[in-house]
């Protein structure tokens, strides 16, 4: 029990501590989604799903953009997405190699 309560404390402190760039990421793939979607003439709401499913790389293929831009950001998106992603895993992988190292030694 002590090392899932070290590290989700010390997993939400350092994802504190990264929220600007996280935030600037998520806002991003809000961002472009909603110019695709604007691109493509979908709803607001559809668009944002897209760019959350995009960029989370699941790509359920309910939406698929036509033109080229709005594919382009697709591929931003998906990139900008693996990221956000992989920051996420770092952090967490830090966290619990610290508080490993840190109930090693006592």
């Amino acid at each position: 029990m002590a090392f899932t309560s070290q590290f989700v404390v010390l997993f939400f402190e350092r994802l504190l501590q990264a929220s600007p760039v996280l935030t600037f990421l998520a806002v991003l793939i809000l961002v472009l989604g909603l110019w695709a979607g604007r691109i493509e003439g979908w709803r607001w709401q559809d668009a944002l799903y897209w760019a959350c499913i995009t960029g989370t790389t699941v790509g359920y293929g309910d939406r698929v953009p036509k033109r080229s831009m709005p594919r382009f950001l697709a591929v931003v998106i998906a990139l900008v997405g693996l990221v956000l992603s992989g920051l996420v895993v770092a952090i967490a992988v830090s966290a619990g190699t610290e508080v490993f190292s840190h109930l090693g030694r006592h």
